[in-house]
């Protein structure tokens, strides 16, 4: 599937380095702007979210996404 929308790119990044990023950093956080990937992973949100802030120009928008090989499903009540 190709992400279509907002941060499209950035998905479309994250889905191509999946699998090399489960073996190498499973449960890490990585931050993306378009094609670029913010330097290291990061143990929490808070931290990748404080490396995008400073790499990436935020008027754009970046990222945050946490390696997982299926996606936690939430549900609010």
């Amino acid at each position: 599937m190709v992400p279509t929308g907002k941060f499209s790119r950035e998905l479309t990044v994250f889905e191509h380095n999946r699998e090399a990023w489960l073996r190498s950093h499973p449960g890490a956080f990585v931050a993306i702007q378009n094609e670029i990937i913010a330097e290291g992973f990061f143990e929490t949100y808070a931290e990748a979210l404080r490396a995008g802030l400073q790499k990436f120009d935020i008027r754009q928008g970046f990222l945050v996404k946490q390696v997982w090989t299926t996606e936690p499903v939430y549900v609010v009540s």
